[in-house]
């Protein structure tokens, strides 16, 4: 079931046209993206959204559901390096937007403990949360989610 015209689908239309400045690299399955809001206590939240816009991993063929979480978890791995966070969150919902996508959402030792215990979209206000500026205030975590990204994908080949 492909989905052309949802948010997603304008997202990954825009990544691969060039044109989407917090693009951080494309991968097998699709494009790694620093995410749209960026809470201050886990700055680095990124997305991977899959060049094959369906509506969830299980419209994805086997072969496609492989690429798509192992690149999820690559860019997880990437996200460590870069943030110095102790764990990822990764979150496939599809809900509020019924697309698949999949976020990769870096936590820290750091955070309020109270907070630290519970989902990210349920501590943090996303909607409040400063937005993602790869050419201003976010560049140099950009770059270095970017350079740790490439690395990873070299490696894998």
């Amino acid at each position: 079931m492909k989905n052309s015209d949802g948010a997603i689908a304008r997202r990954v239309a825009r990544a691969a046209s060039g044109d989407d400045p917090e693009l951080l690299a494309r991968m097998p399955s699709g494009f790694a993206i620093l995410a749209k809001f960026q809470p201050a206590p886990i700055r680095g939240c990124c997305m991977l959204l899959p060049a094959n816009v369906v509506a969830s991993p299980n419209d994805l063929t086997p072969e496609e559901r492989e690429r798509f979480f192992g690149d999820l978890v690559l860019l997880g791995d990437a996200i460590l390096e870069a943030t110095g966070a102790e764990r990822i969150n990764y979150l496939v919902l599809c809900n509020q937007v019924p697309e698949l996508h999949g976020h990769c959402v870096p936590r820290f030792a750091n955070e309020d403990p109270t907070l630290r215990l519970q989902g990210p979209f349920e501590a943090y206000d996303f909607g409040a949360a400063p937005l993602a500026d790869a050419a201003g205030n976010d560049r140099e975590l950009h770059g270095a989610l970017k350079s740790a990204l490439q690395t990873r994908l070299r490696a894998r080949g």
